[in-house]
C-alpha cells in the first residue's frame, strides 16, 4: 500500500484524488518537468505585463496547447495582466505560470512588457544641498 498526499492509503495503480480538490496534477506534469521558461531563458518578473496577441498563431482551437496554456490565454483575452495576476487567476504556482508563459511567448501568442527599472534617485549630497538652500530662504 502507498500513502498519497490526501493521507489515505491507496492500492498501487488507483487514481490519485484529494476529496476536496478532485484529481491532483503535480506542477512538473504541467510543465513537462521543466523549471525554466523556454530555451530563450526569459525571466518573467511578477509585475511583468502579459498581453494576448489576437493575430498570433496558436490562439486558435486547432493548436496543441494544454489546458493550462489555454487558461492563461483566456485570462489574457479579457485584459492585460501581470504574471502574479495570471498565477492567481489560473490558480497555479508562479513557477509553473512562468514556464507556460515562456511556451506562449515562443509560439507568439503573447507579448510581455518588462517592468520599467526604478528611477534613479538623485545623489543624497544634492538633496542635502537643496534642503540647506531651502532652509536659508
Amino acid at each position: 500500500m502507498t500513502e498519497y498526499a490526501s493521507g489515505t492509503p491507496h492500492e498501487p495503480g488507483s487514481q490519485w484524488y484529494d476529496n476536496e480538490a478532485g484529481p491532483l496534477v503535480r506542477p512538473y506534469a504541467m510543465t513537462g518537468g521543466r523549471t525554466k521558461p523556454g530555451p530563450t531563458g526569459v525571466r518573467f518578473d511578477l509585475i511583468a505585463l502579459v498581453t494576448l496577441d489576437p493575430g498570433a498563431p496558436g490562439v486558435e482551437d486547432d493548436t496543441p496547447l494544454g489546458p493550462e496554456h489555454r487558461a492563461l490565454i483566456d485570462l489574457c483575452r479579457v485584459e492585460t495582466q501581470s504574471v502574479a495576476e495570471l498565477a492567481a487567476g489560473a490558480d497555479l504556482p508562479v513557477g509553473v505560470v512562468r514556464v507556460l508563459l515562456g511556451d506562449l511567448l515562443e509560439l507568439g501568442c503573447v507579448t510581455v512588457s518588462r517592468p520599467v527599472p526604478p528611477a534613479q534617485l538623485p545623489d543624497e549630497r544634492i538633496l542635502r544641498e537643496v534642503i540647506e538652500g531651502l532652509r536659508a530662504l
